[in-house]
């Protein structure tokens, strides 16, 4: 049998879309009095996407851009990253208690990801 796409237990449902509608319900710039038309709306939409893969910083792939990810350039800034990290440790020991964050590129992002064994099952069924 072939692993769904939908939640657990819930046959009907598109998880991928069904997270992107939380994102939009749930942004600080969402108009709570609503939109005034439906041109409103897709120009809303636009800035909205603009701002989703070009500005926001994702945590499922380490605090970088979508846009950032597609482009390759995500290895540079985690770098950068790193080795701000690693001078601020050195500039000032005692403030750290443990290691820096680990800022390695993210190798595989899944929403919904299933059991190894699924993951295995469907890599060769499909």
């Amino acid at each position: 049998m072939l692993m769904s796409h939908s939640r657990p237990r819930v046959s009907n449902n598109n998880p991928y879309s069904e997270a992107l509608f939380r994102t939009v319900k749930y942004c600080p710039a969402w108009p709570t009095k609503g939109f005034t038309s439906l041109d409103a709306v897709r120009e809303w939409m636009l800035s909205f996407e603009h701002a989703y893969n070009e500005q926001h910083l994702h945590s499922g792939i380490n605090f970088v851009t979508p846009d950032d990810r597609h482009r390759g350039v995500d290895t540079r800034r985690l770098a950068q990253r790193k080795a701000v990290y690693e001078r601020a440790k050195r500039l000032n020991p005692r403030r750290w208690s443990g290691n820096i964050r680990c800022w390695e590129a993210t190798e595989v992002v899944s929403l919904n990801p299933g059991k190894q064994q699924e993951t295995e099952r469907n890599k060769w069924a499909a």
